[in-house]
Formats: structure tokens, sequence, C-alpha cells
């Protein structure tokens, strides 16, 4: 619904896609909650600071995927509440884009060269899966939601010990995502066929591994 109370049109969800694209990609977020990383910025050493900027890159990546993929279903949902969710989760992931930008700024590194394409793929993916129907859509955001879990859950791993401003964040992230998924699933999410959620993670594995150095 537009400020006026009625039903956007075609056209007007489209420019405000356009829109949120260009602010994704222009790595211009701004977060409407307080950063998480509320910790002094530890001294690093410079393979530290690496690992660290590859950690996050992957992180912002991921979220760039992640507002094309929900850009790209709120264009095409058929159901408006469920249309009203996935914009509304894009507005909570753009938090995740600022605090990640931010903290690749204090690690003295940069996002990932291959922002765009990360962006319309997963637009594409996200558009098509809206097309096919609100219940698989909300099947892809739930799949999409875990696997993004679990690729926290292996950087916390793996960050120093020392970088507590990259795990802050990164801990206010996994909890949002797992919001997320269990918001889709309580929606009506179908399980998506073992083959698909198989494709789903080679694609993230491309992503996750080209991200991490470019």
């Amino acid at each position: 619904m537009n400020a006026l109370g009625r039903k956007r049109t075609f056209t007007e969800n489209l420019i405000l896609q356009v829109d949120a694209a260009l602010k994704t990609l222009a790595n211009s977020a701004v977060a409407t909650r307080p950063n998480p990383a509320q910790s002094p910025n530890p001294a690093l050493t410079a393979r530290e600071k690496r690992l660290s900027a590859q950690c996050m890159r992957v992180n912002h990546a991921g979220e760039v995927a992640a507002q094309g993929l929900y850009q790209g279903q709120a264009l095409s949902a058929r159901n408006l509440a469920v249309r009203e969710k996935m914009q509304q989760a894009a507005i909570e992931e753009v938090d995740h884009l600022a605090w990640c930008e931010t903290r690749l700024i204090e690690l003295n590194s940069h996002t990932s060269y291959l922002a765009l394409f990360w962006y319309t793929g997963s637009f594409m993916i996200g558009a098509i899966a809206g097309l096919i129907g609100d219940k698989w859509s909300l099947g892809f955001v739930a799949e999409t939601e875990h696997q993004v879990m679990a690729h926290l859950n292996s950087h916390l791993d793996c960050l120093p010990a020392i970088d507590t401003r990259s795990r802050e964040i990164i801990e206010m992230m996994y909890e949002d995502e797992a919001r997320h998924a269990t918001n889709a699933i309580t929606a009506g999410a179908a399980s998506l066929p073992g083959p698909v959620a198989t494709l789903m993670r080679l694609m993230a594995k491309v992503m996750t591994t080209t991200a991490r150095w470019v």
C-alpha cells in the first residue's frame, strides 16, 4: 500500500525496486538500528585484518544477494501480505548492509566488486519464485535464510578471536536471519525439493568463494 492507502501499481513497485537496487549497489545503506559492534576496535595483525575483511566481504555480498532476492519476490508476489513481508524483510536487511560496510571501512577493505552480478542473479531468482507461487517464494526465503545462518556460524568459527566487533555484527545478523526464516515458514513456506536446495547451496558456494577475494 502507498501513503494514500491504495494498492501500488506494477509500475510503482518497479520504480521502488530500481530505487532499492541503486541504493544497495551504491554502498550507501543507512541503518535504522544502532550498530551492534560496540566493543573497541581491536589491534589486529595484518593477517587477522585480512581474514576478518574476507569474512565481512562475504557477509556483505550475501546481504546484497538477499536484497535482490527479496526485491524480486516483492515485485512478483501475488499476495499483498506476502509482498509486504518481503519488503519489510528487505528493509531490515539494509541494516546488515550498513553494518558490514562500516566494518569493512574500519578494516581498510572493500565490498565485493561483483555486487551487480550477485544482486541481478538473486533478483531474477526471486522474481521467478514469486511468479511460480507465494508458498514457493516463501520456501526460497526459508531455505536461503537457513543457508545464510550456516555461513554466519562458520564465520564465527573462523574469525580471529580478538575481533569482537565483527563477531557482534555477525551474531545480530544471525538472530535476524533466524527470525526471517521462522516468519517465512509461519506464513506458509513450502519445503523445496532436494535438488533445488542442493543447487542453491552450490550457487551460494560459488558466491562465497568468489566474494572472499573479489
